[in-house]
C-alpha cells in the first residue's frame, strides 16, 4: 500500500495511506449495485402506483424520484458521511484534503462534477489510469479539488511491532535512537524482554553497552535495564510523530 506524507502546522510529518486501485474500483462497483437495487426498487414501486398515468406530473415524479438519487448519490453521501459513500465505507476508505484535513463541500461538488469525464464519458478509462498511474493516485476530480482518497485500515508491519506503551507525560532523552535501524530495534526489543524473563543481567548489560555504542552515548548510572526501556520508549515516541 502505497503512503504519502503530509507536514503540519507545527511541523509534525503525518504518512496517510493511498487507497489501492483495487479497493477504489470494489467500492464503486459496491456503489453501483445499490443504485441498480434503488433503481429496480424505485421503478417497480412508481409504476405500480402509477400504472396507467402518463401526463407531465407523473413523468416529473419519476424524474424526481429516480433521477434526482442516482445523479448526487456521490456528493450526497460524501458530503453527509465525511468523505465516505457506503461503498467506500465498506473498503474503509475516505475522501480527504491534500494535507490530510478535512474535505468541504466544494472539494465534493468537483470530484462529483468531473466525474462525467473520469467516469461517466470515458466508462471510468480516465480515473482507472490516472489512480493507477498517478504519484497520489488522484483522478481528474481530486487533481482539481485537491484531495486524495485514502485507507483508513488498520496496517500491522514490522515498525509496529516495536511500539511500546507510552505515558502520556513521556519525556525522551535519546533522539540518537533514530540511529538504529527497524532491524535493529525488533532485535534489540527480544533480547530485553528475554533477559528480563530470564534474569540475565550479564545479557542485559552487553545488550545496553551495544546500544549505547550503536547510538554514541553512554550507558547510564541507573542501570542497563531502564536505559534499554528508555530506548525502547524512546524509539516510540519518536516514530509516533
Amino acid at each position: 500500500m502505497s503512503t504519502f506524507q503530509i507536514q503540519t502546522a507545527q511541523n509534525v510529518a503525518i504518512r496517510q495511506n493511498l487507497a489501492p486501485l483495487a479497493d477504489r474500483v470494489v467500492a464503486y462497483f459496491l456503489d453501483l449495485l445499490i443504485l441498480g437495487i434503488y433503481y429496480i426498487v424505485a421503478l417497480f414501486i412508481l409504476i405500480w402506483a402509477f400504472e396507467g398515468n402518463s401526463d407531465i406530473e407523473t413523468i416529473y415524479i419519476f424524474v424526481t424520484v429516480i433521477g434526482i438519487p442516482l445523479l448526487t448519490y456521490h456528493l450526497l453521501w460524501e458530503t453527509f458521511d465525511n468523505g465516505r459513500t457506503p461503498g467506500k465505507r465498506a473498503m474503509k476508505l475516505r475522501v480527504v484534503k491534500e494535507d490530510g484535513s478535512r474535505a468541504g463541500f466544494s472539494s465534493y461538488l468537483l470530484r462529483w462534477i468531473l466525474r462525467l469525464v473520469d467516469i461517466s464519458f470515458t466508462s471510468g478509462g480516465v480515473a482507472l489510469f490516472l489512480v493507477g498511474f498517478t504519484e497520489k493516485r488522484q483522478r481528474l476530480g481530486d487533481k482539481a479539488a485537491r484531495t486524495v482518497v485514502i485507507s483508513t485500515k488498520k496496517r500491522v508491519d514490522l515498525r509496529q511491532t516495536l511500539l511500546v506503551k507510552l505515558s502520556e507525560d513521556h519525556e525522551p532523552m535519546y533522539p540518537q535512537v533514530s540511529m538504529l535501524s527497524d532491524k535493529d530495534m525488533q532485535t534489540v526489543k527480544t533480547m530485553y524482554h528475554q533477559a528480563r524473563a530470564r534474569g540475565e543481567n550479564n545479557v542485559m548489560n552487553k545488550l545496553a553497552m551495544r546500544v549505547a555504542e550503536l547510538m554514541q552515548v553512554e550507558v547510564p548510572t541507573y542501570g542497563s535495564s531502564k536505559f534499554v526501556a528508555q530506548v525502547l520508549k524512546d524509539y516510540t515516541y519518536y516514530t509516533q510523530q
